[in-house]
């Protein structure tokens, strides 16, 4: 009994840890590797420009696709992104900008999902990720 009680206490505790980390999605540390700067302020903005892309690619798709994956292991990468930002760059007006944007990005990217498989809708939700990325693209630049 206490066996099983403690293998569901790990359980719970991998998943509901999971930030910071790529156990679900560990295509997504391929792309925070590939975007690494030389900063945390850098990887995401290199990750936001790598989005950009990959939306562009996933317009006028359907269902989870090549590029519909590729977004999503994206979308991960630039939320664990956010751990790299340094003590000091956290504490800026700035930072809390960008994680307001990070929030809305989430919404998006959750009704994004939902809508996968409806096209008129699947395109409008990217084309609000791209403004939305633009403006944390944005607001993450003046933290530099």
């Amino acid at each position: 009994m206490q066996r099983t009680i403690g293998l569901l206490a790990l359980a719970l505790m991998l998943t509901s840890l999971s930030g910071c980390s790529y156990l679900f999605y560990p295509r997504a540390g391929d792309y925070a590797a590939q975007a690494k700067g030389a900063s945390g302020v850098e990887t995401i903005i290199n990750l936001t420009n790598m989005m950009e892309a990959t939306v562009n690619k996933a317009k006028g798709g359907k269902g989870v696709d090549n590029a519909f994956d590729d977004l999503h292991n994206q979308f991960h990468a630039l939320s664990d992104a956010f751990c790299g930002v340094t003590d000091a760059q956290g504490k800026t007006p700035a930072y809390a900008l960008a994680v307001t944007h990070k929030k809305e990005l989430t919404a998006i990217f959750k009704r994004l999902w939902k809508f996968k498989d409806d096209q008129p809708q699947r395109d409008q939700h990217l084309d609000l990720l791209t403004a939305e990325l633009k403006e944390l693209r944005e607001t993450v630049q003046t933290i530099k």
